[in-house]
């Protein structure tokens, strides 16, 4: 019980869980009565010792609950206690796996930075379904764009392109706040400074943050145009001084600035 009262004492006071269908249960009493349990501890803060005392109940009730397996390893996860976490995902997982390999994925790359196996668990999801495979947990990404960030983080930055150039080009696909940034920066670590404006200019139309013009201004570095490059740092300092940029309230992004990365180009440039 030592990390039930852990997880309470540091307070997870936001809730993020979706309630279970019990109708669904209604045949077996047990798991009825253990979905019934999960209802009852989604109503208390996440992580807190009463919602982890439901779930604990409703796993006894019924193990074959998925739902309250999951839900309870989640404030594992975000206090960053991963290996409490991933053996009651696990259990989750080998009941549902099409419900869970997407999350086990995500989190790997979100929370571990563990590419091989974000890719494993993503690629494994795919071949289990015949619909799009949809986005991360907090919505942020395609799981495809996650894929090219993976390729991207083990070094393989082809593959990157490659593969968020392919999402991209789903006609059925809206992109997302910082998918053209992403390829952006992929162009210009790639040295690709036409694709690396192209895309950072994307960007700018979708959600004109404050990385997309430092990037700029390192692609106009680049290629010598240095007045346009102050330009793009002045703009990117602007906007960041106004928080107008990348943010996550639990991880550093791909491809996040701070300040002082800013105010370094600028010297590197006046230097010139």
């Amino acid at each position: 019980m030592r990390s039930i009262f852990f997880l309470s004492f540091l307070g997870f006071f936001c809730s993020s869980y979706g309630p279970p269908n019990c109708f669904l249960y209604e045949e077996n009493p047990d798991c009825y009565q253990a979905c019934k349990e999960a209802e009852i501890a989604i109503t208390f803060p996440q992580g807190s010792k009463a919602s982890q005392e439901h779930f604990i109940k409703s796993i006894t009730l019924c193990n074959s609950f998925d739902y309250s397996h999951y839900e309870k390893s989640v404030p594992f996860a975000k206090r960053g206690l991963m290996n409490e976490w991933l053996p009651m995902l696990n259990v989750a997982l080998e009941l549902n796996p099409e419900e869970y390999l997407a999350i086990r994925g995500w989190y790997h790359f979100f929370f571990m930075k563990n590419y091989s196996l974000a890719i494993e668990d993503i690629q494994k999801f795919d071949s289990l379904v015949e619909y799009d495979i949809g986005f991360t947990g907090d919505g942020t990404y395609h799981l495809n764009i996650m894929l090219g960030l993976c390729y991207k983080g083990l070094g393989n930055k082809e593959k990157a392109i490659e593969v968020i150039e392919g999402q991209l080009n789903d006609e059925n696909y809206e992109p997302s706040i910082y998918d053209f940034l992403h390829l952006g920066v992929l162009y210009l670590e790639t040295e690709n400074y036409p694709k690396a404006t192209e895309s950072l200019k994307r960007q700018v139309e979708i959600n004109p943050i404050s990385e997309v013009y430092y990037y700029m201004a390192l692609v106009k570095k680049a290629e010598q145009k240095l007045h346009s490059a102050k330009g793009n740092l002045e703009m990117a300092l602007k906007l960041y001084d106004t928080d107008i940029t990348m943010e996550n309230g639990y991880i550093e992004l791909a491809d996040e600035i701070y300040r002082a990365d800013i105010l370094n180009a600028m010297k590197s440039i006046n230097k010139k």
